[in-house]
């Protein structure tokens, strides 16, 4: 396996962090809890940093376990590793939809942006890609990588060119919900900060991890703050009452550069789609095929698409709003950064053990503002620990 050079793995590292959510969730932020959305995005960030420093330490102690999963197993034995991975699993697959409801959103835009047509274009982009993956093509890392630098340039371009249309009075009133409805935005930002443990077993591949990890980690935190709360601040501060907006970047792209902007977002979002989902897709294939066998993940692709057009049905028909549907697989991965960060608080020694306790407690209380929804993973575990007592094979790993 090639090792990394500092600047390719601070690639790696931003390409892992940054995906097609970061078009919508700046809006939906500020829907829940108004211009105090931002102080949810710095209060994640600061969250994020203690991420990348535990998950780089269980890394570099543990470089033969894959990710989240492999931690929980060495702290805490077969089970729990078997229920953070289904979970992490859960989580990608569940996902899948919520990002073709992005492309859709931008997609549609030019159109009038009707619920129906964007519930339609979404299905046609999950199915599409299903299909994709089902045919087994997938995307190469190095369109990944240039689709995330394309992803950065857009948000870039639109901040930029819609920052002198900042108005101050769009930051009052600060709260208009509470500051309750900042816990409750931060359950659903913090799928734009699912990625750290993902990265994880790429220490093993740096020349000298001692030396370069806290380069790339700073790096890759540098790059990814300054593009959220940008983009954050952005969006209250230039389109104030219309912050809501499904299409925050579009609409900052429209302010700045004129109707061709929302055009060139939606392109954009359309291939971030694609490409973004054929990689969730294929993950959870993998995936699959390592903890229930080859049979489960050549059926999963159909599961998927069912699944998929049917979350997409309820949130195109009212059924629940797309904060539940972002919620759902947020809420599998925050139980999956509790336990993988109890596992760090487990396994490690020193300054960073305290660091991987206080990250658990954090995740932890973001996780219960999530509601009712937090009571998926609980499921799931539970569903994990049933099958597994009455077929073992069915969730082996």
């Amino acid at each position: 396996m090639d090792e990394l050079t500092t600047p390719r793995a601070v690639t790696l590292y931003v390409g892992a962090l940054l995906g097609p959510g970061v078009l919508l969730l700046p809006g939906l932020a500020a829907e829940v809890a108004g211009p105090a959305s931002i102080v949810a995005w710095g209060g994640l960030l600061l969250l994020s940093g203690l991420l990348a420093t535990v998950f780089g330490a269980l890394g570099r102690a543990y470089p033969g376990r894959s990710g989240a999963a492999g931690f929980a197993g060495a702290a805490f034995g077969a089970r729990a590793e078997r229920a953070v991975a289904v979970c992490f699993l859960g989580g990608a697959v569940l996902g899948a939809p919520v990002v073709c409801l992005i492309g859709a959103s931008y997609a549609a835009r030019p159109l009038g942006s009707d619920p129906g047509v964007t519930t339609a274009l979404a299905a046609v982009l999950l199915l599409l890609v299903v299909t994709l993956t089902a045919s087994g093509g997938r995307s190469s890392a190095r369109v990944q990588l240039g689709l995330v630098g394309v992803l950065i340039a857009l948000v870039a371009v639109a901040v930029l060119a819609a920052a002198p249309h900042a108005r101050a009075g769009h930051w009052t009133p600060f709260a208009p919900h509470g500051w309750v409805a900042v816990g409750t935005a931060s359950s659903v930002l913090m799928l734009s900060f699912v990625g750290w443990e993902a990265v994880s077993p790429m220490t093993a591949r740096l020349r000298s991890p001692r030396r370069q990890l806290l380069r790339v980690i700073a790096a890759a935190f540098v790059v990814t703050s300054v593009l959220y709360l940008a983009l954050a601040g952005a969006t209250v501060g230039v389109l104030g009452p219309r912050a809501g907006s499904p299409t925050p970047v579009a609409d900052l792209l429209a302010i700045g550069v004129g109707p061709a902007g929302a055009v060139v977002a939606a392109v954009a979002a359309v291939a971030l789609t694609l490409a973004a989902t054929n990689a969730y897709l294929t993950g959870a294939a993998a995936m699959t095929t390592e903890v229930s066998g080859p049979a489960l993940a050549r059926r999963l692709p159909v599961g998927v698409a069912a699944v998929g057009v049917v979350l997409l049905v309820g949130t195109g028909t009212g059924w629940w709003g797309t904060t539940t549907l972002v919620a759902i697989p947020t809420v599998l991965f925050l139980a999956v950064y509790v336990v993988a960060t109890a596992a760090g608080a487990r396994l490690l020694n020193g300054g960073v053990r305290v660091a991987a306790a206080a990250a658990c407690v954090v995740v932890t209380v973001v996780l219960a503002f999530a509601g009712p929804v937090a009571l998926v993973p609980v499921l799931v575990v539970g569903a994990v620990v049933l099958l597994g007592r009455r077929s073992p094979a069915i969730v082996r790993c």
